[in-house]
């Protein structure tokens, strides 16, 4: 790969950094708009193409000047079960990445429809839960390499894929945000670039609570995601800076005074008082430099889940199609004995 690129981003109706190359990607129950902002969001994509046809074709590579499409190395088939980048593989203009174990739409949609606490700190589900986790979107006899519920492992290099390594400079304006930033979503979005525009040279610095502090202000079995899940999620966006794992629930004045913070910012979901029942933002408030933001985007995790839930049978009916006809093709595959022409892996 070229010392310098440029990344297309290509949602569908539903990141080629010059040698550009371009992925695709789509979000279940998100629309087309909110997914078009959130890859905006990501800090490795330069440029964004809306409504991107589900079957990758060289003519829409050579369209947006690609040299090559790069996906996971999951598999997208179309309805008839034939490879969406069949072409451009054959052509050997495809690129192909390891996905990261453990995070897929399959398994997040699972933990909201399961309503357990598993995830939180690797705990062990209960054996009936475990029965459904293991079956749920599953065709008959089927477990696959893509379509599955498996366990998110974080190490240390993964963060250093996504830290910006980047410390605070002379006349950079040092800005605090904390919160769950869970089922990280477009609210989110919205109000990290509110926050980043405060300022003309922002530093933002987002605080992710552990599991059990945000489960304890957020009930149920929130957060969905785990911490480990939520860092990499937040360090992916564009207007983030820096994020503190394990961050305190109140702003204390340590916190303030170790990352020189001179604005604290909160959006429009309630403030939650700690456990003494005191306001987590005393502090900043009584220096005065607290500042309510409003993003103008009302979407909450709650919201999200609410989506899900309301179309649970439609999910699992989807996941079992969606499983059946990538067992197809892996079987074939197999009798075949050979991998794609153009397919190959890449570590980037």
């Amino acid at each position: 790969m070229a010392a310098t690129t440029w990344c297309i981003m290509a949602t569908r109706t539903s990141c080629a950094r010059p040698e550009p190359w371009a992925t695709t990607s789509s979000w279940a129950c998100t629309p087309t708009e909110e997914r078009y902002k959130m890859v905006q969001a990501i800090k490795w994509v330069d440029e964004v193409v809306p409504a991107a046809p589900y079957v990758t074709t060289l003519e829409t590579l050579d369209k947006y000047s690609c040299d090559f499409c790069v996906h996971g190395n999951d598999i997208t088939l179309t309805v008839d079960g034939r490879d969406t980048y069949e072409e451009v593989k054959q052509a050997g203009r495809y690129r192909e990445c390891k996905r990261t174990q453990g995070v897929s739409t399959t398994d997040l949609v699972g933990r909201m429809l399961l309503v357990t606490k598993a995830h939180h700190r690797g705990q062990e589900m209960t054996s009936e839960c475990r029965e459904y986790a293991d079956s749920f979107g599953k065709c008959p006899g089927g477990r696959n390499p893509w379509t599955g519920v498996s366990q998110f492992l974080q190490t240390s290099q993964k963060i250093i894929q996504f830290a910006s390594g980047k410390e605070p400079q002379p006349g950079d304006t040092v800005i605090y945000v904390a919160g769950a930033f869970d089922l990280f979503h477009i609210g989110h979005v919205d109000f990290l670039e509110k926050v980043h525009s405060l300022a003309e040279r922002p530093y933002v610095i987002a605080g992710l609570h552990f599991d059990q502090e945000v489960n304890q202000y957020k009930g149920k079995n929130y957060p969905i995601m785990n911490l480990h899940e939520r860092t990499l999620s937040v360090l992916a966006c564009r207007y983030v800076s820096e994020v503190v794992i394990g961050a305190p629930y109140a702003v204390t004045a340590e916190l303030l005074d170790h990352f020189k913070v001179e604005l604290v910012c909160h959006g429009k979901t309630e403030i939650v008082p700690d456990k003494d029942g005191s306001d987590p933002y005393q502090e900043p408030k009584k220096r005065g430099i607290f500042c309510h933001v409003d993003s103008g985007n009302d979407l909450t995790t709650d919201l999200i889940v609410q989506r899900i839930i309301k179309n649970r049978l439609a999910y699992e009916a989807r996941n079992q199609k969606k499983e059946a006809k990538e067992l197809a093709f892996l079987e074939a595959a197999r009798q075949q004995g050979t991998r794609p022409e153009g397919e190959r892996d890449c570590d980037l």
